[in-house]
């Protein structure tokens, strides 16, 4: 085989093998989840609604045995494969859930999901269906709600391959007005928007 066509070949089974969308570099998360994007989320969230929405879940489900919050998030698995669909419709369609999806959609993609947990660590509210309701066994809620009033968990950044975008969640404490604890909320951010926009304004 002549020289060239060898490079050629070497060439295309080397092209061949690559992916076809090569995962960017893994973004520096304490460096992009700044002070004022955490000003940003907290000016949002500590809002009336949020508080006024969480301490009536509090008040009508008080302190839950593990059977009956295990039942809840089942029955919202379930619902997630099933045409009918009570209690996701119920939970989508309150004012705090229409709250949500709203400050998401002014965010023009830099806010992929954001929900809102009370004291059981059940979801309240949320701006988009979550793959679970209760969120009590997972860090976004031990390592706010369950740890102290000001506590905060920045989750590492995960590559997200149908979207093709970095991901990060960062969770906090809720407080009521009287700066009372009273559940937790968890803020996804599209990181590689927020990387594009960090450079755009440099």
């Amino acid at each position: 085989m002549p020289k060239f066509l060898m490079t050629l070949a070497s060439a295309i089974v080397a092209v061949s093998f690559m992916p076809a969308h090569a995962e960017p570099p893994q973004p520096d998360v304490s460096k992009l989840v700044s002070p004022a994007l955490i000003e940003e989320m907290r000016s949002f969230i500590n809002t009336e609604i949020v508080q006024v929405s969480v301490a009536a879940q509090n008040q009508r489900l008080t302190a839950m045995a593990q059977d009956k919050i295990d039942a809840l998030d089942n029955q919202w698995k379930a619902e997630r494969e099933a045409t009918d669909k009570p209690l996701i419709a119920a939970t989508l369609s309150n004012p705090l859930s229409v709250y949500l999806a709203r400050i998401q959609g002014k965010s023009l993609g830099l806010y992929a999901e954001i929900f809102v947990m009370d004291q059981n660590g059940l979801n309240v509210g949320q701006s988009s269906v979550t793959s679970d309701f209760w969120q009590g066994d997972e860090d976004k809620f031990q390592k706010t709600y369950q740890v102290s009033d000001d506590a905060m968990f920045v989750d590492a950044a995960e590559w997200d391959d149908e979207a093709k975008i970095w991901r990060n969640q960062v969770s906090f404490t809720l407080l009521d007005a009287s700066k009372k604890k009273i559940g937790a909320v968890t803020v996804e951010i599209n990181l590689t928007e927020l990387e594009r926009r960090l450079l755009a304004a440099s």
